[in-house]
């Protein structure tokens, strides 16, 4: 009778959105967002869909032109290459061809996009910015475990979050850059690993958010 209602209740708390955290050192913060494998049971003839959704208050013009859907297809060559397409409507540009046995690239598209997003609305060395976020990646962290609706259906997630300028003493000249957050929801229930990606520049007294890029996975295509 306890052990029922309790995991009655652990069910109400995650309905609710609340979630259970946990610490990771800097090893397992990359290896949980660095996972090898994730694309390993994914069908070649599958298409993993991403949505992107972008908002920058510096630059308003970019947020049209990166707003979009990112595919990750597999080709016919026998190479094991994930190829990522960027799409608006009828127009696809290539984004590049990874290992497929390494990963999901999605995380790196995801970092590298904002780190070329703030360098490009807030000034500054790219190559700053993109060590700072590097250096985030292997330090300890914490890992929320919560529950997310995916088709119609209850999933684990795991989400970590990076504050890579928080200590910087170059904040306060990075236009409101200074309060970056990476977050990265993943599920063991989700193909390719990533459900959702998100930069925020989110200022600390409240308000609109300065720049925001989500990347959503959106659909499995092409399996029967």
């Amino acid at each position: 009778m306890i052990k029922a209602l309790l995991a009655g209740l652990v069910s109400v708390l995650l309905s609710a959105g609340l979630a259970f955290s946990a610490s990771l050192d800097g090893e397992e913060t990359y290896d949980l967002l660095f996972r090898d494998g994730t694309l390993d049971s994914v069908d070649r003839d599958a298409a993993l869909i991403y949505r992107r959704t972008v908002s920058n208050q510096l630059k308003p013009e970019t947020a049209e032109r990166d707003t979009g859907q990112i595919a990750l297809t597999f080709r016919d060559d026998a190479s094991e290459m994930a190829h990522l397409e960027f799409r608006q409507d009828e127009k696809h540009r290539a984004m590049g061809v990874f290992p497929a046995s390494v990963g999901n690239p999605m995380i790196m598209v995801f970092y590298e996009s904002a780190v070329r997003d703030m360098a490009e609305s807030a000034g500054g060395s790219p190559f700053y910015i993109r060590n700072r976020v590097k250096d985030a990646l292997i330090q300890p962290t914490e890992v929320e475990t919560g529950e997310a609706i995916l088709d119609g259906e209850a999933v684990t997630t795991q989400t970590v979050r990076l504050r890579p300028f928080e200590e910087d003493p170059n904040r306060d000249r990075m236009q409101g850059f200074g309060d970056l957050v990476l977050s990265v929801t993943v599920s063991e229930d989700v193909p390719g690993w990533y459900l959702k990606l998100v930069a925020e520049a989110l200022p600390e007294a409240g308000g609109e958010a300065v720049y925001r890029s989500e990347m959503v996975f959106d659909r499995l295509e092409g399996t029967q």
